[in-house]
């Protein structure tokens, strides 16, 4: 992945988050989506970028990987992925590695979404 960020790589192995191969595996399919994205450390954690700030880990989270949509409450969300009622920020948590696999098909249509929003600005 030519998106993939060094800074984020040593950012992660310095971190030694016990949920460390969910997180590589939620960052893969999320750069995978388009070449486009990109990713550096924002707000003390891994941040997404397409555009704008689309999305960024909350690295306390121990038992599960918690990404926040910055403004996921403008993605058309019709999987149910993104959870809760803020003003503006949604998450998306994935309990395990199955939980990933299975929920695959939805990240990415929460993060083409996400483009389509973007470019239509």
């Amino acid at each position: 992945m030519e998106n993939r960020n060094p800074e984020v790589d040593e950012y992660l192995e310095k971190k030694a988050h016990p949920m460390i191969a969910e997180i590589q595996k939620v960052r893969e399919i999320i750069l995978n989506v388009s070449p486009h994205i990109s990713e550096t450390i924002k707000w003390q954690s891994p941040t997404f970028i397409y555009k704008g700030n689309m999305a960024s880990y909350f690295m306390n989270a121990k038992k599960h990987v918690s990404l926040m949509f910055h403004k996921g409450v403008m993605i058309n969300d019709r999987s149910g992925l993104l959870q809760g009622d803020g003003k503006e920020g949604r998450t998306a948590k994935f309990a395990d590695m199955e939980a990933i696999k299975h929920q695959k098909s939805k990240l990415e249509a929460v993060v083409k979404e996400w483009i389509r929003i973007q470019d239509a600005k």
